[in-house]
């Protein structure tokens, strides 16, 4: 086997995966969530519907195609950033270079599609949550606690929430989210070296 395999191979899943987010997301907002088969997506991928769950464990993951990336660049950014740059520093800039603004008209259909559809919004609720538990662990392991303090995880879930901050308001969205992160800092430096004291008193 070439060194190149396995580099083709998982260059070809991620085309089957893209192709069958691309796929549903057409068609969950040409015809409804409910009204749209796991059948059909396959067949508009022209993959077997076996394959669907090779790569999405349920229906309702294959619209929210990058919830293990977002998560991963949540904990990347805390891991990795620049020395000398703060938590919120690192997490600030993440979500200003992924701002869309302003939305287009299909990110208004999917949020739409998101917000009239129970289990949707369930998932949402779900996948926010594991994202939440898995920043507030990455900050904790940073500032050197055995596991997550309350403080640290009511910043996660802020953190969190920054994509809607000012959604849907005539505002800038860049402005925004430098408002809400600066609010949060203020709240944040007052906590954090109580809590590396306390970390290392328990030590």
């Amino acid at each position: 086997m070439s060194a190149t395999t396995p580099g083709r191979r998982e260059r070809k899943k991620a085309a089957t995966r893209q192709a069958l987010a691309d796929a549903a997301l057409t068609l969950f907002l040409e015809r409804g969530f409910d009204r749209v088969t796991v059948a059909e997506i396959a067949d508009a991928a022209d993959v077997s519907v076996a394959t669907v769950f090779k790569h999405f464990p349920s229906k309702e993951a294959l619209l929210f195609d990058q919830d293990a990336d977002r998560e991963a660049a949540l904990i990347s950014a805390v891991r990795d950033r620049e020395p000398g740059s703060s938590i919120l520093d690192a997490l600030r800039a993440l979500f200003v270079t992924g701002r869309e603004s302003p939305p287009d008209a299909d990110l208004q259909r999917f949020q739409g599609l998101v917000a009239s559809t129970p289990s949707l919004r369930e998932y949402l609720t779900r996948m926010w949550a594991r994202h939440t538990g898995a920043l507030a662990r990455a900050i904790a392991e940073d500032l050197g606690l055995p596991e997550p303090s309350p403080t640290v995880r009511a910043l996660a879930y802020l953190v969190v929430q920054a994509p809607g901050v000012g959604r849907g308001a005539d505002v800038d969205p860049h402005e925004q989210l430098d408002a809400y992160f600066d609010l949060l800092g203020t709240g944040w430096d007052a906590q954090v070296a109580a809590l590396r004291s306390d970390s290392l008193e328990k030590a």
